[in-house]
């Protein structure tokens, strides 16, 4: 019996009866998806690898223990429960600890000092432009996607409408645009360590 070719339902059903290959189809299945989603959220790989295992982790929970009545919403479901993790994660890492100075511990030799001097704020202009410049030779539908997203700062449903095309199209030409982008700067030699 070929798993692959069962709709998700009957995927769970058999899951849930017992069949544990299941969800291994189902994770499979929608993996690029849902891992998608959540690093456009959070914009680390690493990171968002935690929360793509987190969340079929809830998944898998949730399914043994009889709390998905969804039929037929198992994507927007599962796209919930990342979205829920996602905001944990902010949660988490945006809580800022205070840190006082006391006789033995003085915060400020602590601190690095940083002094820009004029020849890095060239070197980092020259890079921007350089940069700058290589954006203007990706092809134009990428181009334009990654003009909206980081420099209009645009949410891919925004640009999505804007360009008549699927929020997953507008995702994919960015990503596109990334790695194309990253393999210019090679080319060039450009260093971006500044």
């Amino acid at each position: 019996m070929d798993l692959k070719k069962f709709s998700d339902q009957e995927l769970i059903n058999a899951f849930i009866s017992g069949n544990n290959k299941c969800i291994n189809v189902i994770i499979t299945r929608h993996q690029s998806r849902v891992l998608g989603y959540i690093i456009v959220s959070v914009k680390d790989r690493d990171i968002a690898n935690d929360i793509f295992q987190d969340t079929f982790i809830k998944v898998v929970n949730k399914l043994k223990v009889g709390a998905y009545n969804e039929q037929g919403k198992f994507i927007p479901w599962v796209l919930r429960i990342a979205h829920n993790l996602i905001i944990d994660h902010y949660r988490k890492t945006s809580r800022v600890k205070i840190v006082r100075s006391t006789d033995e511990y003085d915060i400020f030799n602590q601190l690095p000092v940083y002094d820009n001097n004029i020849e890095d704020e060239i070197m980092t202009k020259q890079t921007h432009d350089k940069i700058r410049d290589l954006v203007e030779l990706l092809p134009k539908n990428q181009r334009e996607v990654l003009k909206m997203r980081h420099y209009q700062e645009m949410n891919f449903k925004d640009i999505a409408d804007s360009t008549n095309v699927s929020i997953n199209t507008a995702l994919g030409r960015m990503r596109y645009a990334i790695i194309n982008l990253r393999k210019m700067v090679d080319q060039h030699g450009i260093s971006l360590s500044i």
